[in-house]
């Protein structure tokens, strides 16, 4: 089909800061690309580093006056709070140490929050954060950002509708290879943090990408875990956390599970890739052909669903910005989980009732319940690799 985005009218300009993100890190610029894809919120503000100079630095890039340029995040939140044309939301993409003071800080201040994930470094601090946003009565988004393509849309909604039948098995792999060499000791700013457990937690591999399996599953089927066994390896000479990760689940209903999430898997960029069975027919979506889906049905050819010629449902065709044949990739996927954000914030703002679809983005209860899987890999592993109670 060649047809656009359908194009939302009544969102204003929503003005953000972000706390994170100066020069030399990654996914601070993919946040705020992807804001700017659909022009619903401005940046205006930052504390970008613990650096000051990187802060002003990043701060030149995006035009930004030094009057909202700050050296901590403390004093940005309580300063932005004071101000009459004050951020309406904080963007916090940090390593995950800080994601918690953070959020709590900017709560506390009386704004709206995005975290990337996870959410936090244990499950007490992340049922804080869901506290403290709901007495506030303030948005959350944690940005599980694979659940925003619109061919994912789709396959949760043939899910939902029972055209799999019981859903019986999920096959889900994550495998990369970028830390298959001693990458950290090269002094590479993502391996050296995301390897260090004073600032990424319990667990690398597993809390970094194994938490977008998890995310990416329950999204999809709704399945909840009843119990899992994780086994998690570390292969890389001098390392504290996990680069490999193998882990079986069993879920409330008795469908059974297997997740693989791998960093020294070699020949692989970003394979995450999902299989889901049920008693009727299956599917399977791969994130690096992402418009694309295969689906069966017992007794028939498989088919490739296409985004851009097929019929998508409603909410997925409402996500799709271009026509078959362009691919949309991980910007678009971004961008439609902050426009589905922005849009409802912007409602939330304008005292108007809050929908269902308003609220079809990862908030805190997916980030609690990614922190809670991390939490229970890494025990059930330090265990021996047992079963555990989810």
């Amino acid at each position: 089909m060649i047809e656009g985005q359908e194009l939302k009218g009544g969102t204003s300009r929503l003005k953000y800061g972000m706390l994170g993100g100066g020069q030399g890190a990654f996914i601070g610029d993919v946040h705020r690309k992807s804001i700017a894809l659909d022009g619903k919120a401005e940046l205006v503000g930052g504390c970008f580093s613990q650096d000051f100079d990187n802060t002003l630095k990043t701060g030149k890039i995006w035009g930004l006056g030094e009057d909202r340029l700050y050296r901590s995040y403390q004093s940005m939140l309580e300063l932005e709070s004071q101000r009459q044309d004050k951020i309406d939301f904080v963007v916090i993409v940090t390593p995950n140490i800080h994601h918690f003071p953070m959020a709590k800080a900017a709560l506390e201040h009386g704004i709206h929050v995005v975290c990337d994930k996870p959410l936090t470094i244990n499950s007490g601090e992340a049922e804080e954060l869901e506290r403290l946003a709901r007495e506030k009565d303030l948005l959350f988004c944690v940005t599980y950002a694979y659940t925003g393509y619109p061919m994912v849309k789709h396959l949760r909604e043939m899910i939902q509708r029972g055209e799999l039948g019981e859903i019986r098995f999920v096959n889900a792999e994550y495998p990369q290879d970028w830390l298959a060499t001693p990458l950290e000791k090269t002094g590479q700013k993502q391996a050296l943090w995301r390897g260090d457990p004073a600032q990424a937690g319990g667990s690398n591999c597993v809390g970094d990408i194994g938490s977008h399996i998890e995310n990416m599953v329950s999204y999809l089927t709704g399945l909840k875990i009843s119990s899992l066994c994780a086994r998690l390896d570390i292969f890389g000479e001098g390392r504290s956390l996990d680069d490999n990760a193998s882990i079986l689940l069993e879920y409330e209903g008795g469908a059974k599970g297997m997740y693989w999430s791998s960093q020294i898997a070699v020949g692989h960029d970003n394979g995450f890739r999902v299989r889901i069975y049920g008693t009727q027919g299956g599917v399977e979506w791969c994130q690096e052909s992402p418009n694309y889906a295969s689906v069966s049905f017992i007794g028939k050819p498989t088919e490739t669903l296409s985004r851009g010629r097929g019929e998508m449902s409603p909410r997925a065709a409402s996500l799709s910005r271009l026509p078959a044949g362009h691919p949309e990739g991980y910007f678009e996927a971004f961008a439609n989980i902050y426009s589905t954000f922005l849009t409802t914030l912007d409602k939330k703002l304008s005292g108007e009732e809050l929908t269902a679809e308003d609220r079809d983005y990862p908030g805190t209860a997916e980030g609690i319940q990614g922190v809670r899987f991390i939490e229970k890999c890494v025990e059930s592993s330090q265990k021996g690799a047992v079963w555990i109670d989810f």
